[in-house]
């Protein structure tokens, strides 16, 4: 109890900093990389082969995209975009500075996994919307969305966690967060409790955010 009071004595503050760094960058890349991943996955499912819309060069177009954007490692990314980062936001370091990669990285991600979540809804909700004379984009809105929800929230947990882990690496940069102090701490300074520290506190964060998505899926999934 001696050694936890002294370390939180210590590296409290900084600690708590650090947790609060990487929640802003967690959360703000990926609401970011959401509102841009459903987009891009609702143009994906419906322009596949059996979509709503079919549009075989546009869907092979974006779906070439996509996977390049998947197949980049973060770090390299992280690297690659300092440039553009640097102009976007004025920095390439601290939180500001790893939103922009975060969110170019995320986002791929996201299209896949909503597409999926799409593609899984039942066709008879679909074919029931189409018998109404609906629009696609209002059967988008009314049929396939509320259909795919659940499994879109699941979806959320996996991404938030990923990205998680991508905050961590970009401490290697110099971007903050507990990745930055577990290095700086951590690895250069040798001191084990810290590294430990934001270890239990990374994986408390993960715990916290697949018993919320899964909570909340269970509570939205009424089939």
């Amino acid at each position: 109890m001696s050694s936890l009071s002294l370390l939180m004595g210590q590296f409290g503050s900084l600690l708590g900093q650090g947790l609060a760094d990487t929640l802003i960058m967690l959360f703000a890349s990926t609401a970011v990389a959401y509102v841009l991943g459903i987009l891009l996955g609702v143009v994906l499912c419906v322009t596949a082969p059996r979509g709503l819309r079919p549009m075989r060069t546009l869907n092979a177009v974006l779906g070439w995209v996509v996977n390049i954007g998947r197949s980049i490692p973060f770090i390299i990314l992280l690297v690659t975009m300092f440039p553009v980062t640097r102009a976007l936001v004025g920095t390439t370091t601290g939180v500001r500075g790893v939103i922009p990669p975060l969110v170019l990285s995320t986002t791929p991600f996201v299209a896949r996994m909503v597409e999926q979540s799409l593609a899984e809804v039942p066709r008879d909700a679909i074919e029931a919307a189409e018998a109404c004379g609906a629009s696609i984009p209002r059967i988008v809105v009314s049929a396939l969305l509320p259909e795919a929800l659940p499994s879109m929230v699941r979806g959320v947990s996996i991404t938030l966690i990923a990205v998680l882990g991508y905050t961590a690496i970009a401490g290697a940069v110099g971007a903050g967060g507990l990745g930055d102090i577990a290095i700086r701490y951590g690895y250069y300074r040798y001191q084990d409790t810290v590294m430990i520290a934001t270890l239990v506190l990374i994986i408390i964060l993960v715990q916290i955010i697949q018993s919320t998505c899964d909570l909340i899926a269970k509570k939205i999934d009424h089939r």
